[in-house]
């Protein structure tokens, strides 16, 4: 096939919503008087992961929904110059992720979006993990598509978790039944299509429940990350996390 007959990849989106309000309880005590999102593996803080893959993958604007210690982040954040950072304030109620989104929607607009969660990151091995995934990206198709890791390639991940989805050759996923255990786990990156969220009349509410919807319907799609992914979800997980990191 010729250069010029090969299908171009898919624009990057160029908002992404990143989700920075949670209690970050599982990180205490060290999230007793600092909010995950700044707590700091390998000397950055683990939103700053996520925001430089982001800006990486050609976000320009990133909406990111704060609660708790909430000052503490948008003092951070107001450092930051790429991507532009939008505040979605939830510090009179915590809205879940799934009514964050639907809490910034004047904002998103319409275009595909990125999802991004605040504690976890990962290392690309060949392959520019959102690069692929913009380009395997069909809004036809998909209302979701999430990256996920291999249990095995996964770091951080507390003995017995049963990994999340199972995938076919096509990229379409499966919730992982009851007492099933799953090979992939999701990352905490995906594309959504926004419109999804318009007509929920709920003002907080979780984002999962959308994502087994969509599975039900065939429209969950996954790509798997080449690299490794570090999962830092409690202060033993940094350590390790430090450790690894330091290998790839």
């Amino acid at each position: 096939m010729s250069a010029a007959s090969e299908t171009p990849p898919s624009p990057p989106p160029a908002k992404a919503m990143v989700f920075a309000a949670g209690l970050g309880t599982r990180m205490r005590p060290l999230s007793d008087r600092m909010p995950k999102p700044l707590i700091s593996v390998a000397g950055k803080a683990l939103i700053d992961y996520t925001l430089d893959r982001l800006a990486g993958a050609g976000v320009k604007t990133a909406i990111v929904n704060v609660h708790y210690l909430a000052d503490q982040i948008i003092a951070h954040l107001a450092r930051r110059k790429i991507p532009q950072i939008l505040i979605s304030d939830e510090r009179e109620k915590l809205l879940d992720q799934g009514g964050g989104i639907a809490k910034a929607l004047p904002w998103l607009g319409a275009d595909p979006i990125f999802l991004a969660n605040t504690d976890s990151f990962f290392v690309d091995g060949p392959t520019d993990n959102l690069r692929e995934l913009c380009a395997f990206f069909d809004p036809d198709r998909m209302d979701f598509l999430l990256l996920l890791a291999a249990m095995a390639d996964s770091t951080g991940i507390e003995a017995g978790t049963p990994g999340d989805f199972n995938m076919a050759p096509d990229g379409r996923l499966t919730r992982r039944r009851e007492r099933e255990i799953a090979p992939f786990i999701y990352t905490g990156i995906g594309i959504a299509r926004p419109g999804l969220f318009d007509s929920d009349p709920r003002e907080a509410f979780p984002l999962s429940p959308y994502f087994f919807e969509a599975a039900a319907k065939g429209r969950l799609f996954g790509r798997r990350l080449d690299g490794q992914w570090f999962h830092v979800g409690t202060p033993q997980a940094i350590g390790e996390a430090e450790r690894k990191f330091g290998r790839v």
